[in-house]
């Protein structure tokens, strides 16, 4: 039977990056059950913190703090070395090497990270603009966007859209079918801005099994076969060229490795 380890997030915001760094942490451990349902955000006030701490001791909890108010930090550091409750403050152990450094306090506004401002909106309007335009639904698109990847089925597209949306840039996908004629549009989209995506035959095939196989179907279709696949990569060969794409192979890479190389060939464009 797994161990179960209670944890507790406090914090005086939404305490986001606290579950960031649990869910780095859980996948270290299968073999322990992190219970996380005892979440805080936005606590304020003492009584209420010294409440929560209670609670954690009796528990046996382990406590992530990412309080950002330094009365609040005390107060809690003070409480769980007294009640030798494990706690672990996020925020302070790196104030103070700042504060070391540079003489520089930090300015104890919670929430600061989730303000409202123009780069807020921009990725909002990024999402929702890779939403619009994803799968090649209005090659219009291309005419306004960031980015355009072109790529055969299962090539990542859509997920990469959407991750380079959440750091603000307008990305646009289109799917490369030999039997389908390539909009007009992409004839007028600058050259710099297409990427290519390219997998290894054997590795496309596998994805697109796995896809078939979740989703109930048999894998004894066109869609997977490797000879059919062969001739769909040296077709999206043949339109990287055409329009002089930068080609990027994403065969055995993260989403987040291949939106790195994107983000740090787009750099050297400007």
């Amino acid at each position: 039977m797994k161990k179960e380890i209670i944890v507790y997030s406090v914090s005086d915001s939404l305490g986001g990056t606290s579950q960031r760094l649990l869910s780095a942490v859980t996948a270290q451990y299968p073999d322990l059950i992190f219970n996380n349902s005892y979440r805080f955000p936005f606590v304020s006030q003492e009584e209420e913190l010294l409440d929560i701490l209670k609670d954690a001791v009796k528990d046996d909890a382990l406590v992530i703090s990412t309080l950002v108010n330094g009365k609040l930090a005390a107060l809690a550091r003070d409480f769980s070395q007294t009640h030798h409750l494990a706690y672990l403050d996020l925020m302070y152990p790196f104030f103070q090497l700042i504060e070391q450094k540079t003489g520089t306090s930090p300015i104890e506004v919670p929430g600061t990270l989730h303000r409202l401002d123009s780069e807020y909106f921009n990725k909002i309007s990024a999402i929702e603009f890779a939403v619009k335009y994803d799968d090649g639904k209005a090659p219009q698109g291309f005419l306004e966007a960031d980015l355009i990847l072109l790529g055969v089925s299962r090539t990542s597209k859509t997920p990469l859209s959407i991750f380079l949306a959440n750091k603000g840039y307008r990305v646009a996908n289109l799917p490369l079918i030999p039997q389908v004629p390539l909009p007009q549009t992409l004839d007028k989209v600058g050259k710099k801005r297409i990427i290519g995506l390219i997998c290894e035959p054997e590795k496309l095939a596998k994805i697109r099994s796995n896809r078939l196989h979740s989703l109930g179907l048999t894998n004894s279709t066109s869609y997977t076969d490797l000879e059919k696949i062969y001739q769909e990569l040296d077709y999206s060969k043949e339109v990287f060229k055409k329009y002089q794409a930068h080609v990027i192979n994403i065969t055995d890479k993260s989403i987040e490795e291949t939106a790195f190389l994107i983000e740090d060939y787009m750099k050297k464009l400007k």
